[in-house]
């Protein structure tokens, strides 16, 4: 009887609409019509990415404009779309949306040459080049103790395992008291030029004291730095540089930056689109199963035109 009234209810909605209206149209989902202008606009921004738009594509595309048609009429349903977090979320996506389209419009304006970012990534190349050094450091309150532990160090002890029991610093201590790799400029001049004066192997005669407390420094290695290649860090260089002309202040530019970071995440690239929610869906390209078995969206009629 159910599926009677769904074909039912399905005809008299295709019946109510013109043969110009359902040219229109991808589908009939519960007797609203779903543009096909959604569909046009992911091709489109799919197309911008740099992905080939094949016929496969396309149908995925289909599948799943009508699939999100079907979820938000029951989120509509739910009244989720007048909760406060929903209106949060949208003004979130509004913004990040705003942003892409700040930079796509500088780009075209103001593009930043390949030229631009080479004079920048050799700025960056002067300030950073020269050695890194990769330490270990067992950081305490007082000059006793770190005489204590150059004691330990003399009997034997390991240094590692003196980290871990008695080094303040709570980012190395865990580690062993390892620094990773670094160069000078990143530690306070103390302790910098206390490392730097070390052989391979070789701890801090004394303790070194720096606004943090006490060191007992030991210097493991040293190696040119190991800088990332132009290539790698191109696009990094673009967006800063599109800052830079914005005019931005160092705040809005971090702001800025972690949007471009987070777009993924945020899911708004046609990738997230086509992957993630036909999978939740248990529909479309990465599923087996149909829309009619998705639990609470049984009840949904689509007439696919």
């Amino acid at each position: 009887m159910n599926k009677y009234l769904a074909a039912s209810a399905l005809t008299l909605a295709m019946s109510a609409l013109s043969t110009s209206a359902l040219s229109q149209n991808l589908a009939i989902v519960n007797g609203k019509p779903v543009p096909k202008a959604r569909a046009e606009a992911l091709s489109q921004q799919l197309a911008r990415s740099g992905r080939p738009v094949t016929p496969e594509v396309e149908a995925q595309i289909k599948e799943e404009v009508i699939a999100r048609e079907i979820f938000m009429q029951e989120a509509q349903k739910r009244g989720l779309d007048a909760s406060d977090d929903f209106k949060g979320q949208m003004e979130l996506a509004r913004q990040t949306i705003l942003i892409r389209e700040l930079f796509a419009d500088e780009q075209k304006k103001n593009p930043v040459t390949d030229a631009d970012m080479k004079a920048e990534y050799d700025k960056f190349v002067a300030a950073n080049g020269g050695k890194e050094y990769r330490a270990r450091h067992i950081l305490v309150e007082k000059e006793e103790q770190a005489k204590a532990i150059l004691a330990s160090l003399k009997k034997g002890a390991k240094f590692e395992d003196l980290a871990k029991k008695q080094s303040k610093d709570p980012g190395s201590g865990a580690n062993g008291g390892d620094l990773d790799w670094a160069a000078p400029g990143n530690f306070v001049k103390e302790f910098s030029d206390a490392m730097v004066a070390l052989k391979k192997g070789q701890v801090t005669d004394t303790p070194v004291k720096s606004q943090f407390g006490f060191h007992v420094i030991r210097l493991d290695d040293v190696r040119e730095a190991q800088l990332p290649k132009f290539d790698d860090v191109k696009a990094q260089i673009s967006q800063q540089l599109q800052q830079q002309r914005l005019g931005r202040s160092a705040p809005q530019a971090i702001y800025l930056a972690a949007q471009l970071r987070l777009r993924p995440i945020l899911m708004t690239t046609a990738a997230a689109m086509l992957g993630a929610i036909p999978l939740a869906l248990a529909y479309g390209v990465g599923a087996d199963t149909s829309i009619a078995q998705c639990g609470w969206c049984k009840c949904a009629f689509v007439s696919q035109t």
